[in-house]
């Protein structure tokens, strides 16, 4: 089980903002406003009560719940689709592979760039809907460790959003180049390990009601590089956009901050509302933090 507790989460938002104030990015006006802020937190009744326990869920469980709203509105899709698909249109169509394909969301931009589409997730929920999106596509249950694909198959792998949820990227990504033909690409979309360090782990709500986190994983932006490099692919771009990079961002209307009283009744938006009872420490603290990591590996052709 996960201990979250609201008020943990902001004061560590207002410890990360009085660090970088001590660094000397902020003066004397902002580190009182968050020493003041900090003691009306400790004082509010509404937080101090609000602590929950949370089952930590595995990938497959958290994805069949969440398959059924999964391509409702999501903030991260708008952040990835449009680099992603730069590098994307830059590659010829061939035989692609969408790992960890969940509802069929990149495989059905894959379809429409002319590639031949194969789907592998773990989730059968998944895969149904998959399907449905995609029929022209041929959609295998299976796991990112050990992919029903044979070697040398494919010219493209795409993986979005799933790396995070795997403890070990060493084994995703041999696969990725095992079924890669020489000279093939993987493309690999991922929360960046910054945001996995703040907390913004997708949440679920269990069948009798109790809160739940998809088990998610810190990967550093080293260990991408030191496994790919171990599968014997080679770095071709590494992108970080922010949420502000998002089309949708400029169009956003501002939103009223929520009290505490709110705060402390909607589980299901932690940590996305804590940081609107603080907002100019979440500011200080968060600055440019990248809200993904996003990567186009190549193998190298044969003989090179």
């Amino acid at each position: 089980m996960i201990y979250e507790h609201p008020l943990a989460y902001l004061l560590g938002v207002e410890g990360a903002a009085l660090l970088r104030s001590f660094r000397g990015e902020f003066g004397r006006d902002f580190v009182e406003a968050r020493l003041a802020e900090i003691r009306e937190l400790l004082d509010d009744d509404a937080l101090a009560g609000a602590a929950v326990e949370v089952a930590d869920v595995e990938a497959a469980e958290g994805y069949r719940i969440w398959s059924g709203t999964y391509d409702g509105p999501n903030g991260l899709f708008d952040i990835e689709e449009p680099v992603v698909g730069r590098i994307l249109d830059d590659l010829p169509a061939g035989d692609a592979l969408d790992a960890a394909c969940g509802t069929g969301r990149v495989a059905a931009a894959l379809a429409r760039r002319g590639h031949r589409v194969l789907g592998v997730d773990g989730s059968p929920d998944m895969l149904a809907r998959a399907r449905a999106r995609v029929p022209q596509g041929v959609f295998s249950l299976g796991d990112l460790g050990d992919l029903p694909v044979p070697d040398g198959s494919v010219d493209l792998v795409v993986c979005s959003l799933a790396l995070t949820h795997v403890p070990s990227l060493g084994p995703a990504m041999a696969e990725f180049a095992r079924v890669l033909r020489p000279g093939g690409h993987v493309v690999v979309s991922d929360m960046h390990p910054e945001g996995v360090a703040r907390g913004f782990v997708p949440p679920v709500r269990l069948a009798d009601g109790r809160p739940g986190r998809i088990a998610t994983y810190r990967h550093a932006v080293g260990d991408y590089v030191r496994a790919a490099l171990a599968a014997g692919l080679r770095v071709r771009r590494c992108e970080e956009p922010r949420i502000a990079d998002a089309p949708s961002a400029a169009e956003a209307p501002p939103t009223a901050a929520p009290s505490s009283e709110e705060v402390a009744e909607v589980w299901d938006v932690w940590p996305w509302s804590l940081t609107g009872l603080v907002p100019e420490a979440a500011r200080a603290a968060y600055g440019d933090v990248p809200a993904m990591i996003i990567w186009h590996f190549q193998l190298p052709a044969s003989g090179h």
